[in-house]
């Protein structure tokens, strides 16, 4: 369960975990259960219970033959640190991204009360960016777990982003994706909550990529934010804003 991805942040995806559970609103649209659907109608051996979580044991040292350097999403179409994947099988996930260093792996989970457990006893090796989801201000306690951990690189996935975060604990966060709802039943994005996440990134000279506005067709919608792409990203020089505009977007 390797593939490139049409993510904009990412490049590939690898899923030794497949299937999830919802525990938020973040969920109620869940992209990865939309295509565990179309997967499990299309015969797929991997989503033979559709979405329901399975582990996939075989897919562990996978990473390991890609000689190339990649940019790799960790169980995208799952959670690592959902209640059903054991922690022995965790360790071995994050033991073949160590054993791995020419890759760059990023994880996101909603699940922060357990990583921020079992983080202590991980390996964190350069290698390896954490993220956690935040969709609304109700699961902002989410990134106070993510600053727990001593991944090199710790962010924020806001993506569906469902309401307003206004303030945002950006201190030792390295990275903030924002993104709307897609697909079917799309919950609409005020453009006013996207404008204020960007501004105290700027503020706080986080990264920002803008993924896109979504809607049911995101195709029409498209991904520009004042007239231009966000596509900042940990480690890159941020791009040279216009002067002008430095009031405007950093108030």
């Amino acid at each position: 369960m390797a593939a490139t991805s049409s993510i904009e942040w990412t490049e590939m995806t690898w899923n030794p975990v497949t299937g999830c559970q919802k525990i938020s609103q973040g969920c109620k649209h869940c992209y990865a259960e939309r295509m565990a659907k179309r997967l499990y109608a299309m015969g797929s051996e991997r989503y033979s219970n559709g979405f329901k979580p399975a582990l996939h044991y075989d897919l562990i040292d996978i990473p390991k033959s890609w000689k190339k350097p990649r940019l790799i999403f960790v169980n995208s179409m799952s959670d690592l640190f959902q209640e059903v994947v054991p922690d022995n099988f965790i360790h071995r996930v994050f033991a073949t991204m160590q054993d791995c260093p020419q890759h760059t792996f990023q994880i996101l989970t909603k699940r922060s009360e357990r990583l921020r457990q079992l983080g202590p006893f991980l390996p964190w090796p350069e290698n390896v960016w954490m993220g956690v989801s935040v969709e609304d201000e109700r699961v902002v306690g989410r990134i106070r777990d993510l600053a727990s951990v001593p991944a090199k690189v710790r962010f924020l996935s806001c993506e569906p982003l469902i309401g307003p975060l206004e303030h945002l604990p950006l201190k030792n966060i390295h990275w903030v994706i924002v993104g709307g709802e897609s697909g079917p039943g799309a919950r609409p994005m005020n453009p006013e909550w996207v404008e204020s996440i960007q501004r105290q990134c700027c503020r706080a000279n986080v990264p920002f990529f803008f993924k896109q506005w979504g809607g049911v067709r995101k195709d029409m919608t498209g991904r520009l934010l004042h007239g231009r792409t966000y596509d900042e990203m940990p480690g890159a020089k941020t791009p040279v804003m216009d002067a002008e505009l430095l009031p405007q977007l950093c108030g």
